[in-house]
Order: structure tokens, then C-alpha cells, then sequence
């Protein structure tokens, strides 16, 4: 029972509440989102670990090493949510598990290196496919410079995660994906809303990438096959994929998806260069269908118009040019999955580095091979970019090569979004049973294949592509990498500077302050560069906030604009690159 005492202080000192409790339960005791758990205990544990941790050695980053599928002990069901999914409501049926042995099995589940994590973020966020179509949009200054700025925002959406994360994040009370972090930061209800939020964004992005690879099918076939069938291929090929249970497991696929996906943007510039664009395709997902659809059209004797690039903006279509920015978001999106990448790293201080060179690398490969691929195909630039390549041989090779990694980012998508979904909706919400459990197994085994039916109605009924991630950039990808970050960073400041101690050996928090107070001192605490910094994450959550309802705005009208098309419709035998015809 816990009991809250009021100190008599002298009327010179601010009232102090200290929070005691009369029968603590060790952190191996506790539940595993335990409100009773104060930001202090939390924090103590954490840099208890920070510590512990900096003395480890690296570990190895070689390929062969990369998230070996051999199990650990203390990760017996190789699951990366799984494990702090467990019911640890107190001690367990009469078994004693002591401090030690929690530890061991927090330290064992602990094996990645910054390399891997490397590999991890270019996998997920690396796919300049659309590079060339955002900067075609906003034309070439404009275009590089809302790269440039959301490069530098991403990183930056990075490191205010990784330092909440090493703040919070302890072997005592592990912190294993984002509701993880906005649950420390805020409490329970943020913690649901922001789970609730990624498990739709990760179910969104399966889609997305479905409705990509059928079309991607759609055209290696020549347009042979049913275009309903395509996707559902590939939704067949994913469903296997997703029964890769743990992201050591990923890691030496994540390798090979990174390499194939460079390999397909050196055959598409090559080719590109050498040939002149896929004039038939460009109806729909093209620069010129976005900003100017007479721009694309032929003339009486069936030739189509010269092309043409733009130094400064396009068009005053502002739709157009804001789908083309959301294609930014979409490229630089994936900071959801960073606080799973760092939960499984053996020194979480090295994250920064696989982090930032993974986003530089990234963002030199976006600019460089956008501006190329615009430069030659100009108001013809398509969403994605290879499928505008006009030479089939070096088309299908670009297809083959992104399907290949495509089907690899969508088994991390459909795997991590499944468990979020179950682990932080399903179990936290509406009490269904533990994953662990035999019960729970059965029911995540049946949920897989929902998943990924939903993800095929999503591919069959949408068939405007570019609108479509426009839908889910502004919807929910912006919001989670880029709304959310400066969110859970302002929590986690004003309960860092408003903190009390705690004591271990009580398991006892004392505070100066609580309640509504205790966040109006903490924004206005820790001097003024803090202050500033708090000013500026309320700017970036109030700015984030707007360019989502903006978004939303314009990939509204451009899905009305597309659907005006006679040829385009839902759950078709014809296929939206074959439109042209």
C-alpha cells in the first residue's frame, strides 16, 4: 500500500510530498507499464545500466555477425516485444527469480552492434524511389533544400528519442518500443495513443509497399496478369516472410535488402541515361500528372511534349507541390522503429553513430540520384522512379532487385507492426492473452494472415499510388517521426528538471513537486538554454501538427483529381501503369 506524507517544512521552504511505499516489490515484480513506477525510479535504474554499459567492449559488426539466429538464454521465445510482454505481476507461481537473474536475461537479449543498426535504419528508411518525383514536384532548389531540412530534422527527431530512451531505459525496467517512451514521458493514456497511432502507421506502410510491388509485378508481367493478382503475390511471399520472429534474424536480410536496393539505383541511372523515358506509364504518378497533366499529354500526331525541368517551383498547384513534399516525409520516415533497434543493443551509446552514418548516407544517396533521374526524365520523373525506366531488360532487372528488398522491408514492417499491434492494442486494451502464453500464440498466428489480407484490400482498392502515400505521410508517418519526438522529449525535460531522489534499499521517491504545478515549474526550469529548448519542441510539435492537416488537405483532392480518371478503379484486372493505352 503506498501512503503519501506531508512534510512541515518552515514556511521559508516549498512544500515537499514524499511518496513512500510499505510494501515495495522489486523491479522483477512489478508489471510491466506499472504506474506506481516513479520517473525517478526509472531514471536511477537507467543510469545505473548507462554505466554498466560503458564498460562493455563493442560487439562485432561483420555481416556473418549481424543478429545471429542462434538464441540467447533469457530470450526463450525469440521475440523482441515478447519479452517484456510476460505476466510479471508479482513473483511467479512459487518460483523465485532473483535481481541477478532478471538482469542476466535483460543483458542476454542485448546483442546488436552499431553496425547492424546501421543496416536496420537504411533498410527501413533507405527508398530513394521516390526522390526523383519529390524534387520534379518542387523543382530543384526547393527540392533539395526540403531534403536538406528534413535530413537534419530527422537526425535531430533521432537524438532526442535516443537520449529520452537512455534516460528511461534500464536492465530493471527495459524500455522496448515507442509507447515505452511517451508512457515514462507522459503516462498511460500517451502511451495507448501513440501505439495505437504506429500500429496503424505500420499497417498503413504494408500497404503502401503492396501497392508498390503489385504494380512492380504488374509491370515485369507486361501487363499480362490480372493486376488484382499481382499484389496478392506479393502478399503471399510477405506472409511467410513475417514468420521471422526476432530482428536478429532480419539483420542479414536487412544486409542484402541494402545492397540490392543500390544495385537497382545504379541499373535505373545507367538506363535512364541511355534511354528516354516510359512515356506510357506517366498518366498517373508522374511529375507532370501532379502539377500539370497537359504537360504529359500527346499531341494530334501522337508525340508527346519535350522535357522540361525547373529550377524554382513548377506550378502554383499547390496540391502538387505538397504531395510532392509528402514524398519527403515518406523518405526520411521510420524513426518509430529506432527505440526497438536500441533496446536490442548491447551498447546503446553507440546508436548515434550507426545512426548518423546511415542518414548521411541516405541522404546523399536521395539527393543525388533525384536530381539525376530529374534531369533526365523532367516532367516524366515517376513514383517510383525505376518503374519509369523505358528499356524492359533494365526495367525488369530495377523490379526484380526491389522486389527483393521490398519483400524484406515489408516482412520488418508486417513483423514488428503485428506484435505492436497485439503486445500494445490487443493485450494492453482488451486483455487478450499474453503472447507467450499457448492461447496467444494461436490467436498472433491468426492475426498474421488478417494483417495481410488487409494490407491486399488496401493494394486492390487504391490504386493511386502517389496519393495514397501522401494519405499515410501526412496521416500518420509525419506525426510519428516528426510530431512525436519533440512531444516526448518536452515530458521527459520537465520531469528531468523537476525530479526528486529515490532511494533503492525503500524503493522510495521524494519530490518537491506533483500534480499540473510540477510541469508548469519543469518548462520553466534548467536555465535558459533549456527553456529555449523547450520552447522550440513546443514550435516543432505546433509545425508538424500543421503540415499533417496540410497534407491531409492536398492528398484528399489529389485522390479526387485521380479517381476523375475514367480508367482508374478499385479491385481492377487492369493495372494503373497501363492506363496510357
Amino acid at each position: 500500500m503506498a501512503a503519501v506524507e506531508k512534510a512541515e517544512l518552515s514556511t521559508t521552504s516549498p512544500p515537499r510530498y514524499t511518496s513512500t511505499s510499505t510494501s515495495y516489490h522489486p523491479p522483477r515484480q512489478r508489471k510491466v507499464h506499472d504506474s506506481a513506477v516513479t520517473f525517478e525510479e526509472y531514471h536511477y535504474y537507467a543510469q545505473k545500466t548507462r554505466a554498466e554499459q560503458l564498460l562493455l567492449e563493442a560487439p562485432q559488426w561483420q555481416w556473418r555477425a549481424l543478429f545471429a539466429s542462434k538464441k540467447k538464454h533469457g530470450d526463450g521465445d525469440g521475440n523482441n516485444v515478447d519479452n517484456h510482454g510476460g505476466d510479471h505481476d508479482g513473483p511467479r507461481g512459487g518460483q523465485v527469480v532473483t535481481d541477478e537473474e532478471w538482469i542476466d536475461a535483460s543483458r542476454a537479449f542485448r546483442t546488436a552492434s552499431w553496425g547492424a543498426v546501421f543496416y536496420l535504419i537504411t533498410t527501413d528508411i533507405l527508398g530513394p524511389f521516390a526522390v526523383p518525383f519529390a524534387i520534379g514536384t518542387l523543382g530543384y532548389g526547393p527540392g533539395i533544400g526540403i531534403f536538406t531540412a528534413f535530413g537534419i530534422i530527422s537526425v535531430y527527431s533521432g537524438y532526442i528519442l535516443w537520449k529520452v530512451f537512455m534516460g528511461v531505459d534500464s536492465h530493471e525496467f527495459p524500455a522496448r518500443n515507442y509507447g515505452d517512451l511517451a508512457f515514462r514521458a507522459w503516462g498511460t493514456t500517451a502511451r495507448h495513443v501513440v501505439n495505437v497511432l504506429q500500429a496503424i502507421g505500420l499497417l498503413l506502410l504494408l500497404g503502401q509497399v503492396t501497392i508498390l510491388f503489385g504494380q512492380n509485378i504488374s509491370e515485369i508481367s507486361m501487363y499480362r496478369l490480372c493486376y488484382i493478382v499481382c499484389p496478392l503475390i506479393f502478399v503471399v511471399v510477405g506472409f511467410f516472410l513475417t514468420q521471422v520472429r526476432t530482428l536478429r534474424s532480419f539483420g542479414w536480410l536487412a544486409h542484402f535488402g541494402f545492397w540490392f536496393n543500390l544495385l537497382a539505383i545504379f541499373i535505373s541511372m545507367g538506363a535512364t541515361a541511355h534511354n528516354p523515358p516510359n512515356f506510357a506509364i506517366a498518366t498517373l504518378g508522374s511529375v507532370g500528372s501532379a502539377i500539370d497533366p497537359s504537360s504529359i499529354m500527346r499531341d494530334a500526331a501522337g508525340n508527346y511534349p519535350p522535357i522540361t525541368k525547373y529550377a524554382g517551383l513548377p506550378t502554383t498547384n499547390l496540391v502538387g507541390a505538397i504531395n510532392g513534399l509528402l514524398s519527403g516525409v515518406l523518405a526520411f520516415a521510420g524513426l518509430q522503429l529506432f527505440i526497438e533497434f536500441m533496446a536490442e543493443m548491447r551498447r546503446p551509446h553507440d546508436f548515434l553513430k550507426g545512426m548518423f552514418v546511415a542518414q548521411a548516407v541516405i541522404y546523399t544517396v536521395y539527393v543525388v540520384y533525384g536530381s539525376f533521374m530529374y534531369y533526365y526524365q523532367g516532367q516524366y520523373t515517376f513514383n517510383p522512379a525505376y518503374l519509369g525506366v523505358s528499356n524492359y531488360a533494365w526495367q525488369t532487372a530495377g523490379n526484380v532487385l526491389t522486389l527483393l528488398s521490398g519483400l524484406i522491408a515489408a516482412a520488418l514492417y508486417g513483423n514488428i507492426g503485428i506484435k505492436v499491434f497485439y503486445n500494445n492494442v490487443l493485450v494492453d486494451i482488451f486483455r487478450a492473452p499474453l503472447i507467450t502464453s499457448k492461447g496467444g500464440k494461436i490467436f498472433y498466428a491468426a492475426i498474421v494472415p488478417v494483417w495481410w489480407s488487409i494490407a491486399f484490400v488496401i493494394a486492390a482498392a487504391i490504386p493511386a499510388y502517389v496519393y495514397f502515400v501522401s494519405i499515410i505521410s501526412a496521416a500518420a508517418l509525419l506525426n510519428l517521426s516528426y510530431t512525436i519526438p519533440p512531444w516526448i522529449a518536452l515530458g521527459y525535460d520537465i520531469k528531468r528538471q523537476t525530479a526528486g531522489t529515490f532511494d533503492p534499499a525503500l524503493g522510495r521517491t521524494s519530490r518537491g513537486m506533483v500534480g499540473f504545478r510540477r510541469y508548469v515549474q519543469g518548462f520553466w526550469s534548467g536555465g535558459a538554454w533549456q527553456v529555449a529548448i523547450n520552447v522550440w519542441h513546443v514550435l516543432y510539435f505546433l509545425a508538424s501538427l500543421s503540415l499533417s492537416g496540410l497534407g491531409l488537405y492536398a492528398s484528399i483532392e489529389g485522390f479526387i483529381e485521380a479517381f476523375e480518371i475514367p480508367q482508374v478503379n478499385s479491385f481492377t484486372c487492369r493495372s494503373p501503369l497501363n492506363l496510357g493505352t
